[in-house]
């Protein structure tokens, strides 16, 4: 395929060469590309040839570079084509729970091994044929993560509603087999695919250790926008007590086994359970963190280093901090830990609840601008408003309600920081 080329890096070999924003790039080495990783492997080379249409000539660049080298050349879209949309209709399927009236792009279901690759999405491989994993694995896109929620073919293809759903083991095989590292999901469905289905899931996908080299359990989303769709019954104490305890003996028989635990707990079924987050020790690398698997172990780890460290400027007065009611009693430690540490802040802890979406949905980062103007609207709050971004869009701009932080700050008037998932970050954000 061509595309326009949308921007040229100052400084560049494409800058260097005159390559100007608007030439139409035809080929690459005399082959057509389907997408941006096409283009990013078969530019990886030391001699490049690139086909470009500037006007109403086509001009031919010889490049001779570093191996990995970037030319400088972007697009307008990441992919260059579009994202593949899910053909799954879960019967979990957060998206299909959103409330009417929210901005368009909240309400796509992505499920693209591409976005996988380049940004940690989860996907499915219910949508790609042969040729695709085998392109995969020709590109070497790894790691890859995939949203596997059961081994059992039947099962999976039930929670997926895709006849597609049950080759999950074949194409995890092929992957790790030719050295594609594969990052593994469960979401677990309360009495579906729980109990003696989650323990085969995990042992299943154990087997293939190193290639699988991790695996999240985490628990569904259950908004109270689910007219017509399948029946979910949220976990409870006893429910989360259970999770942890199969998983736990499973982490321990890995960890003999294999040298590593390959399975991790979402926080959320340790705050569910009332049980405390494991020390930083049982999540090895963290190699689930982005989603929101040990997180707060890793904040209370880094929080700890970090008021070991003497501030000598440090801003008297009141902050505030708005969270999520699932880990409002971690959030309040830790700002009680600063706040013992430095007696001239006073730190209040605010927790809100989810009105968008339903009081079953307590994380913080699902909270909108509405929730906070409706859980905060008339109290003290101090000078300061601390936030997690995690409650914003990558472009961290809107909330999920597309409320502005501006117009937040203007409604509540006070100013709105918004602190990174670090322990660092989090103590720079209220002394500062």
């Amino acid at each position: 395929m061509s595309v326009t080329i949308f921007n040229i890096d100052p400084g560049s070999i494409a800058q260097e060469l005159g390559i100007e924003k608007g030439d139409i790039l035809l080929s690459v080495n005399g082959e057509q590309f389907t997408d941006a990783l096409e283009y990013k492997f078969l530019t990886a080379e030391e001699y490049v040839e690139l086909e470009i249409l500037q006007g109403d000539e086509i001009v031919v660049y010889e490049i001779e570079k570093e191996p990995y080298e970037d030319i400088g050349l972007s697009f307008e879209n990441s992919l260059i084509d579009e994202p593949r949309s899910c053909r799954n209709k879960c019967i979990f399927c957060f998206i299909d729970q959103l409330p009417k009236g929210l901005r368009k792009p909240l309400y796509f279901k992505d499920d693209d091994t591409r976005l996988s690759f380049l940004t940690g999405n989860y996907v499915t491989l219910t949508n790609v044929k042969d040729e695709e994993i085998d392109k995969v694995i020709r590109l070497r896109l790894s790691p890859i993560n995939v949203s596997v929620h059961a081994t059992e073919p039947e099962l999976r293809k039930q929670m997926l509603n895709n006849r597609f759903g049950g080759r999950i083991m074949e194409h995890i095989r092929k992957l790790t087999e030719n050295g594609i590292t594969v990052n593994c999901q469960i979401v677990l469905v309360k009495g579906v695919n729980d109990g003696v289905h989650l323990e085969k899931s995990v042992r299943d996908l154990s087997d293939f250790y190193p290639g699988v080299h991790s695996i999240s359990v985490v628990p569904v989303g259950i908004s109270d926008h689910r007219e017509g769709l399948y029946p979910l019954s949220p976990f409870e104490k006893a429910d989360a007590e259970e999770v942890v305890s199969l998983l736990e003996k499973l982490q321990e028989e890995n960890r003999k086994k294999y040298g590593s635990r390959i399975v991790y707990i979402a926080d959320e079924f340790y705050l569910k359970a009332e049980q405390e987050i494991p020390d930083i020790e049982v999540y090895e690398d963290f190699p689930q963190i982005e989603n929101g698997v040990g997180m707060l172990s890793s904040m209370q780890e880094e929080l700890c280093c970090e008021l070991k460290t003497e501030r000598k400027e440090v801003r008297p007065g009141k902050r505030s901090i708005a969270t999520g009611l699932c880990a409002y009693d971690y959030i309040r430690r830790f700002a009680d830990m600063v706040q013992q540490r430095y007696p001239q802040v006073e730190i209040d802890v605010h927790p809100v609840e989810n009105r968008l979406f339903g009081h079953r949905v307590n994380v913080a980062g699902l909270l909108s601008g509405g929730d906070l103007l409706a859980g905060l609207s008339g109290k003290q709050l101090g000078d300061t408003l601390i936030l997690t971004r995690s409650m914003l869009r990558a472009e961290g701009d809107l909330f999920l309600d597309d409320m502005t932080p501006q117009e937040l700050e203007e409604k509540l008037g006070v100013k709105v920081v918004f602190v990174e998932n670090e322990g660092k970050d989090f103590v720079d954000k209220i002394l500062k």
